[in-house]
């Protein structure tokens, strides 16, 4: 909830919405070809007659495009317009975040400030839990969406503190600050903390601080929306097929994911970034860095952003899933790119990251490769099966099965990969890809995961 037919051209730097779309011959030959490159890419993805997705791609302030897909309504037969909202899931961490730092550089608020000094009712526990370790997801509470029983009563309307007793009392999955896992509580917090620093709703709070100075009409906590507009309808996939979503009462997602928004308003968001508005120079780069922990490890997360790289060069971004919706959006801020990819199901042929990243990739001139599927011997595959130690909590394990290579993650379902050379595979309908590597003796000794923008290795500690 909270892990482009016509083409309109418009000026994002200005924060208006496209108004009038440009004729094909009225754009530059360049920039028409990269536009058609683009939506020749997406399109594959989006039937005609299924849930869809909107997207918007733009570079040095311009919208490249900005286009919608499939289905916004199966059961009443409506097409997706670019300008419908949509849920954005776990988007929604980065405006808690600002609004976090906005009260810090208000001097309302420190970084390494305990929670209890604003939540004197949260229990105080022996290691010190910050607002900083909230940001990073380095705080070790047990994150209240992963519970059992979180989805028996996800439609139920609960108040803020009922949430916060869901978990409040469970013990530390880790010392703060030693570990990052990611973590729905600790943004769920950030939004108890806005409210009683603020003195006003999360709500409220976002609307006169941020939407509204940066224009983003149709940007909201769900069901506190000022401004009409035509809205996606949420979809899931069940035993008979695609239905509707399960009812979720936003009260429970709340900070950690109850925003909708457009494609436009994310545009507009980004293009505020970029223009360094809302916050210091200072403490937007803090935001865009990777925190580290004690040991001085890095997590590639910042404040409310992931942190990594696409195709070499550096990327903030963030994914959202939440019931009837998945998303994903992307800057790279040296190149001056973004992309956001909303989809209303939640259980995607495709995921939002992977079509935003392989858009963003055409965007700066470095498309990934297709991949092709090769065969190999199958000896390889028993040289390659074996666990591979991911960190301290997690590991990776790969086996043959039925001729082909299977990894399954800790706690994670298995996946069948699917080889493009003889040491290299790659997940179907994803840009993931392992890479097995071998040491001076010629054994199978690490494997080297692309994936979210970050390089990974994994060393070889065991058998399957």
């Amino acid at each position: 909830m909270f892990r482009l037919s016509v083409l309109c051209f418009a000026t994002v730097l200005a924060l208006h919405a496209p108004s009038a779309c440009a004729r094909d011959g009225a754009r530059p030959a360049g920039e028409q070809a990269l536009a058609s490159r683009i939506d020749a890419a997406i399109a594959p993805y989006y039937k005609a007659d299924a849930p869809g997705a909107t997207v918007i791609v733009t570079a040095n302030g311009k919208t490249v495009l900005r286009k919608a897909y499939g289905m916004a309504d199966l059961a009443k037969g409506t097409p997706m317009t670019p300008d419908m909202r949509l849920r954005i899931g776990s988007i929604t961490k980065q405006f808690t975040a600002v609004a976090i730092l906005m009260l810090l550089e208000e001097g309302k608020l420190a970084l390494d400030d305990d929670i209890t000094r604003f939540l004197p009712e949260y229990p105080a526990r022996a290691g010190r839990i910050t607002i900083a370790h909230l940001l990073t997801h380095t705080s070790g509470i047990v994150s209240y969406t992963s519970k059992l029983g979180f989805s028996w009563n996800a439609a139920k309307d609960r108040s803020v503190s009922e949430v916060i007793d869901i978990f409040k009392d469970d013990a530390l999955e880790f010392e703060p600050g030693t570990r990052w896992a990611y973590n729905n509580s600790g943004y769920f917090l950030l939004g108890a903390i806005i409210e009683k620093v603020a003195g006003q709703s999360y709500a409220s709070f976002l609307e006169e601080r941020i939407f509204k100075p940066l224009d983003m009409r149709h940007t909201a906590y769900e069901g506190y929306e000022r401004t009409p507009g035509p809205r996606a309808a949420g979809h899931t996939k069940g035993w008979f097929g695609i239905t509707a979503a399960k009812p979720l009462s936003m009260t429970q997602p709340y900070a950690a994911g109850a925003l909708v928004s457009t494609v436009d308003d994310l545009a507009r968001w980004d293009a505020a970034i970029g223009a360094g508005k809302l916050l210091k120079p200072a403490t937007w780069q803090q935001a865009h860095t990777g925190a580290l922990l004690a040991d001085g490890k890095p997590t590639n997360y910042g404040y409310g952003w992931q942190i990594g790289k696409l195709r070499g060069v550096p990327m903030v971004a963030h994914g959202g899933s939440i019931h009837g919706f998945s998303s994903y959006a992307l800057r790279l801020p040296q190149q001056h790119v973004y992309v956001a990819v909303l989809s209303n199901t939640d259980s995607p042929t495709v995921q939002p990251e992977m079509v935003a990243s392989k858009v963003a990739a055409i965007a700066i001139g470095n498309p990934f490769p297709d991949f092709k599927a090769v065969k190999v011997d199958p000896a390889l595959l028993d040289a390659y099966a074996g666990t591979y130690r991911i960190d301290a909590s997690a590991t990776r394990s790969f086996k043959r099965d039925d001729g082909k290579l299977v990894m399954q993650r800790s706690n994670r379902d298995p996946v069948t990969l699917t080889p493009f050379s003889n040491e290299a595979f790659f997940i179907p309908d994803s840009l993931t890809t392992f890479r097995f590597a071998r040491n001076a003796k010629g054994e199978v000794s690490e494997v080297v995961v692309h994936s979210q923008g970050a390089e990974m290795v994994n060393r070889r500690v065991g058998p399957p």
